[in-house]
């Protein structure tokens, strides 16, 4: 090798660790340091384990929840989907990354021609033949400012995000797994409260109608009577019909039919969740996946700055091989039929109308953007669990109140209904203790879910759901997928 060729790859060896790409530095979250403060919340507590850590199974009780959730997790289309987008992008990580090695490539060619005697200079009909094999690099660019370096980084971090996007998805699948599932059985226990409902109106109702044949109640009180039994055979078929479209919403998450073997469902007046941890709000920029995606996808940007920085300087690329070439097939690798070309060439930007430039900007502009978008992603998720946080301690005080409610409901409508038979109160007092009793018992099913689904939505704003058991799964782990040859 000669002494150019010689300093020429040391100059590319030592310019080969050049990068362009800025310094990251990760924006500060635009939060308060703690979560609200004040009477629709309760006392702060230092949690023993974050949501995310809690497994799905861990914070879910009901076993038939639990079932409907695996299901989801094993045929639900947009996370299956969302799987598939990773390969895709592991793919497109390991092209960009295959334009730092030089592509090696080898050829074989042979070719035998007629020339005509007209055609020939000895006057005389010729045949000749010729046959090459030659290995070599083609086009190989040295990398000497970082520009396929910077590119190969955002095309990981991109991949990175899209792992982060899969979580992301899972967490929201489970979620509204588990809201579909809680809504559908709060609308089966309306409509059974419903049924006993119009059943105790109908027999009301008879009771009425054969006071009116007696004289004892008036027309109008056989009206009312039925205004009540006609209202809730509205209401009955309301609640048919929602537990049929539930059921449907819930098929469409889990992406096949409700198993067949489906365990007994637990009232909502169970405990159905465990409580979850809040922490505090800069564990969210640690375990929320959309807040790490984000983050991520700011890092390919803060990347493509470095790639575009690079393609303002002068960019090499090596195009060389070494092979045989010979008349004759046999003589192919002799002695003496040995060639070779060595082709450096040099880009030098010289004038492009600014389109060096445009592109640099392009650069940090969507790099601004990036900031923006995750900043906007720590602030919804710090809106989120604020919100879930007053609703867990209101909702409670909400649901023993309307406990309360249906208890004294109760007690009126006994009451009612015994000076009613007795004939102390008209047929009004005791219609008017049913139809509160009744809407007391709606209200109660129906703040009961609203509690539910509001203690979901938090686990899920707090990055909860993506373990099934926290003991064993371990954190994901920030790695390149691997190269392959083929």
């Amino acid at each position: 090798m000669s002494k150019s060729l010689l300093s020429l790859a040391v100059t590319a060896i030592v310019l080969s660790g050049c990068s362009l790409i800025p310094d990251y530095q990760r924006p500060e979250a635009p939060v308060a340091g703690q979560y609200p403060q004040g009477p629709a919340y309760s006392p702060a507590q230092a949690p023993n384990q974050a949501a995310a850590e809690q497994g799905w199974k861990q914070f879910f009780h009901d076993p038939a929840l639990q079932q409907v959730i695996q299901t989801a997790l094993e045929n639900n289309r947009d996370l299956r989907v969302a799987a598939l987008n990773i390969d895709a992008y592991a793919a497109q990580y390991r092209i960009q990354r295959a334009d730092l090695f030089p592509a090696v490539s080898a050829t074989g060619s042979g070719s035998r021609q007629r020339v005509p005697a007209r055609s020939s200079q000895s006057g005389n009909a010729a045949i000749s033949s010729s046959y090459s094999a030659t290995v070599g690099i083609s086009a190989y660019e040295l990398d000497l400012f970082g520009r396929v370096r910077s590119l190969s980084e955002a095309a990981l971090q991109k991949y990175f995000a899209t792992e982060e996007a899969r979580r992301s998805t899972q967490i929201s699948l489970v979620a509204s797994v588990a809201n579909a599932y809680l809504t559908w059985q709060a609308d089966k226990e309306l409509l059974k409260l419903t049924q006993e409902t119009l059943g105790a109106f109908e027999e009301s109702y008879k009771l009425t109608s054969r006071s009116n044949e007696v004289g004892v109640a008036s027309a109008l009180d056989l009206a009312q009577s039925r205004t009540s039994v006609e209202n809730a055979r509205a209401q009955l078929a309301r609640y048919t019909r929602q537990v049929a479209q539930d059921e449907n919403s819930l098929v469409l998450l889990l992406g096949t039919g409700i198993p067949g073997n489906l365990q007994a469902a637990k009232p909502l007046s169970d405990d159905l969740l465990s409580e979850v941890p809040a922490g505090l709000p800069s564990d969210l920029l640690q375990r929320r996946p959309d807040i790490l995606q984000a983050e991520y996808n700011l890092k390919a940007a803060n990347a493509n700055i470095g790639a575009a920085r690079a393609a303002f300087f002068p960019s090499i690329s090596l195009t060389a091989n070494a092979g045989s070439l010979s008349p004759d097939l046999s003589g192919l690798f002799k002695g003496g039929s040995g060639t070779w070309l060595f082709q450096p060439q040099i880009n030098l930007p010289i004038f492009n109308a600014g389109s060096l430039r445009a592109s640099l900007d392009y650069s940090k502009i969507q790099k601004d953007i990036s900031v923006a978008n995750y900043e906007k992603s720590i602030q919804t998720a710090f809106q989120e669990v604020a919100d879930g946080l007053a609703a867990r301690q209101t909702y409670t005080e909400q649901l023993q109140a309307q406990r309360d409610f249906v208890s004294a409901n109760q007690d009126y409508y006994r009451l009612a209904e015994r000076r009613y038979r007795i004939g102390v109160d008209s047929n009004l007092t005791f219609l008017d203790a049913q139809r509160q009793l009744f809407s007391a018992q709606q209200a109660l099913i129906t703040d009961r879910l609203a509690q539910l689904t509001s203690a979901v939505n938090l686990y899920k704003a707090l990055g909860g759901g993506w373990n099934e058991q926290t003991a064993k799964n371990e954190p994901l782990k920030e790695e390149a997928p691997k190269m392959k040859l083929f």
